[in-house]
């Protein structure tokens, strides 16, 4: 039986290669979600990738993979500095979580320097573009096998 590992992505990332390319690079999420696949491939991940704009889909995601999943990946965009819906979420799964972000969220505005995720995440992964889902995927399995 293969490990499901959730990576969930929150809003504006469905806009990834449009929205702000300078800071957010060319590629889209698509592109991201099949580079995903292939490097869970690599580690005997079952892979469920998710995106919404919306908070409760992603609280929604969360309760999901509490039912089945080893670890979960998220990138909550903005929501990552407003809601505790779903950092309560993220307390209630026991396995492994990781924080990541496209972008330095410590060089830009001082409003995203607050995370509500941090706290209860393993580790976090900021500013090396879209790497960032890769490295996470792979610092996921370590921290499983291990």
């Amino acid at each position: 039986m293969q490990k499901k590992l959730y990576i969930i992505n929150g809003p504006n990332l469905n806009l990834l290669g449009k929205r702000e390319p300078e800071k957010y690079g060319k590629t889209s999420l698509d592109d991201i979600k099949m580079l995903c696949i292939e490097k869970c491939k690599v580690h005997g991940f079952e892979l469920d990738f998710f995106q919404s704009n919306i908070e409760g889909y992603l609280i929604d995601e969360i309760h999901k993979a509490i039912g089945d999943g080893v670890g979960i990946i998220i990138n909550a965009g903005a929501l990552t500095h407003t809601s505790i819906g779903v950092l309560d979420a993220l307390k209630m799964f026991n396995g492994p979580k990781i924080e990541i972000h496209i972008t330095n969220v410590y060089a830009r505005e001082s409003f995203r320097h607050k995370s509500f995720i941090s706290p209860v995440a393993n580790g976090i992964i900021a500013g090396l573009g879209v790497n960032s889902y890769l490295l996470a995927i792979e610092a996921m399995h370590n921290l499983i096998d291990d």
